[in-house]
C-alpha cells in the first residue's frame, strides 16, 4: 500500500541518493553478476526457504545461506540485513559508490550493512527487477512488518502482487498510480505506459520508488507529493488509473501505510468516486479496496452507489471478514500482539468501538474496476467470488468489458443472428443421482481466468456445446428445437437471456 492520506512521520534511517543512476546501474549490474534475481534466490533457498521469506520468515535463508558464494552474500546483506565483511563486499559489488551513494553503510571498522531492503522480483515478461524498502519490510502483509514508524515504506506483498495481476496491460499513452509506496505498480506501468504519474502523501515512498525504477533499469516516473488527486492538475486525463491505497478500516491515522485517515471507507469511496473524471474515454481505473458491511444496507447497493458517473464498473468481492477477525488481522500486522497486552487490548477496543457507532457488522475486501464509457447507461456488477482465479487476470478483465460492449450493441434479434465459440477450456459437469437416466442439472465451468461456474438447463448446456463459430445461434436453437419437438419460435423467445448470461460470463465468446 501507498500513503494517499494525512498522517504525520517519525524519523527513519536515511535513503540512498535517488539522483545517481550511474550507481543504480552498476550496483544493478553486480546484483544480476551474481545471480541475485527471483530465479537465482529460488536456486539458492529452495522452495521451502524461498515461501517462508516470502511470508517475511527469515531463519530457513539464514541457514541456507551460511557459505561464501557471491549470492548468499548478497542475501544476507539486503534481504536478512546481516552485517558482511568489507573484503567480501569489495569483491562483489562497487563498495565506494555505494558508500558514497548510501546503499552502503559502514558497521564497525571492517563490515558493511545495507541502506535499505533489496528485493529481487521477477517481470511479467522474465524481466529481473528489484524493489527496494524500509529494512526489514521487504514483505508486507499480515505477518509483520517488523517496525512501526508512521511513514514506514513496504515492499511488496500479495495486495501489491494482485493489483499488478488483475490490471489491463494495454499500451497507453498517460498511467497514474496513485499512492505509489515502493513503486511496484509504476514499474509495471512504465513497460506499457508512454507517462507514468507516481503519486504518494509520504516523500519517502516517492524516493524509494525512484530508487527502485532506477535500480531495475526501467524509465523514470514523474513523482508528485500528495494525497489522492491533489498533485493531479484538472486538465490531466488518464488511460489507466491504478492503487493500493491505505485502505484499511481502522480508529485514526496511526500507520501511513495502512491507515486511511478518514473515517470508515470513505478514502476507498472517495478515491473511486473522484476517478471517473480523471480518465480518458475508454480509460480503466482499477483499486483494491476494503468497505464495510452495514448493518441494514445490502454491500452490493453500497457499492453500485460509488461508482461515478459515465463508468462501467466491475466490483469483486473476494473475502468477508467479522469485526473481530480484521481487527485481529491489521493488530497483528503491525506487530500489536508482541507488544504490552493492555494496549493491545485497548487498541482492540478502540477497533470495536469504531465498528459498533458505524454499524459495521464486517469487511469486506476486493477489487473494483472502473472503464470509462460514452454508453447511455453504464453497467454495474458487483459480486462475490471468493474461489481460487487464474493470475494474471488482466486480459480477463479487458475481455469482461469488451463484452458489456457487444451485449449493449445488440438486441435479442442480433444475437439470434451472430455465431459464437466456446470459450477456452470449458467443462461440462453433470449432476444427479447414480443411474439416473437425466441429469438433475448441468454445470459448465471455467478452467482458466475467473474460473467460473454456472448452472444451466439441458438446452443452454447443447447450445454451448454445438457453437463452434460456423452456425448463427438461431440455427443452432431451430435444430436443438426439432431435436427435442420443441417450438422453434418458442426457443428462439426464451433462450437468448441465457445466451446473454453466457457471453457476459466468458462461456461463450462471439465471432466478429
Amino acid at each position: 500500500m501507498g500513503g494517499v492520506s494525512n498522517a504525520s512521520q517519525s524519523p527513519l534511517s536515511p535513503l540512498p541518493s535517488s539522483d545517481r543512476p550511474d550507481v543504480a546501474a552498476r550496483l544493478r549490474d553486480a546484483l544480476l553478476g551474481a545471480s541475485f534475481t527471483a530465479d537465482g534466490l529460488l536456486e539458492l533457498l529452495g522452495a521451502p526457504a524461498y515461501a517462508a521469506l516470502a511470508r517475511s520468515e527469515t531463519v530457513p535463508a539464514l541457514r541456507a545461506t551460511r557459505g561464501d558464494t557471491p549470492l548468499e552474500l548478497l542475501v544476507r546483506l539486503f534481504l536478512l540485513q546481516q552485517p558482511v565483511p568489507h573484503a567480501r563486499v569489495a569483491d562483489v559489488l562497487p563498495v565506494e559508490a555505494c558508500l558514497e551513494s548510501g546503499w552502503l553503510t559502514r558497521v564497525g571498522g571492517e563490515e558493511f550493512a545495507a541502506a535499505v531492503d533489496v528485493r529481487p522480483y521477477g517481470g511479467p515478461g522474465g524481466e529481473d527487477w528489484f524493489i527496494v524498502s524500509d529494512l526489514g519490510c521487504a514483505v508486507g502483509g499480515a505477518g509483520g512488518i517488523g517496525r512501526r514508524d508512521e511513514g514506514v515504506v513496504l515492499g511488496v506483498g500479495g495486495a501489491s502482487t494482485t493489483l499488478a495481476g488483475i490490471t489491463v496491460r494495454t499500451p497507453v499513452a498517460a498511467a497514474l498510480d496513485l499512492g505509489t509506496g515502493s513503486g511496484i505498480q509504476a514499474l509495471h506501468a512504465v513497460q506499457h505506459a508512454t507517462r507514468v504519474t507516481a503519486t504518494d502523501l509520504n516523500p519517502r515512498a516517492l524516493h524509494i520508488t525512484a530508487l527502485t525504477l532506477a535500480l531495475s533499469g526501467t524509465p523514470a516516473a514523474d513523482l508528485r507529493e500528495g494525497s489522492l488527486f491533489e498533485p493531479v492538475r484538472d486538465e490531466e486525463k488518464y488511460d489507466l488509473i491504478v492503487s493500493n491505497p491505505p485502505f484499511v478500516i481502522s480508529p485514526g491515522a496511526r500507520l501511513t501505510y495502512r491507515d486511511g485517515g478518514m473515517g470508515g471507507d470513505d478514502l476507498c469511496r472517495t478515491l473511486v468516486q473522484e476517478a471517473g473524471e480523471r480518465l480518458n474515454e475508454g480509460g480503466f481505473a482499477q483499486f483494491l479496496a476494503n468497505w464495510q458491511h452495514v448493518e441494514g444496507e445490502d454491500w452490493q447497493e453500497r457499492l453500485r452507489s460509488w461508482v461515478p458517473r459515465g463508468c462501467d464498473a466491475w466490483v469483486v468481492q473476494r473475502e468477508v471478514q467479522d469485526v473481530n477477525q480484521y481487527a485481529e488481522l491489521w493488530l497483528r500486522d503491525a506487530g500489536d500482539h508482541r507488544e504490552d497486552v493492555a494496549e493491545y487490548q485497548a487498541r482492540y477496543d478502540a477497533w470495536l468501538d469504531e465498528f459498533e457507532a458505524r454499524k459495521v457488522k464486517a469487511v469486506g475486501f476486493g477489487w473494483i474496476t472502473l472503464r470509462r464509457t460514452g454508453a447511455a447507461v453504464p453497467s454495474i456488477t458487483a459480486e462475490e467470488w471468493p474461489h481460487p482465479v487464474e493470475q494474471p487476470l488482466g486480459d480477463t478483465i479487458r475481455a469482461h468489458f469488451d463484452r458489456l460492449d457487444y451485449l449493449r450493441d445488440h438486441d435479442d434479434a442480433a444475437l439470434l443472428e451472430a455465431h459464437f465459440r466456446l470459450g477456452a477450456e470449458v467443462v461440462q459437469e453433470q449432476v444427479g443421482l447414480p443411474g439416473a437416466e437425466d441429469p438433475e442439472h448441468v454445470v459448465l465451468r471455467q478452467n482458466r481466468g475467473m474460473r467460473r461456474a454456472t448452472r444451466v438447463d439441458t438446452v443452454a448446456a447443447g447450445f454451448a456445446g454445438v457453437c463452434d463459430g460456423t452456425m448463427s445461434a438461431g440455427r443452432i436453437l431451430d435444430a436443438i428445437a426439432q431435436l427435442i419437438g420443441e417450438d422453434p419460435v418458442l426457443l428462439r423467445d426464451r433462450t437468448p437471456a441465457q445466451i446473454r448470461l453466457l457471453v457476459e460470463q466468458g462461456f461463450l465468446e462471439p465471432v466478429r
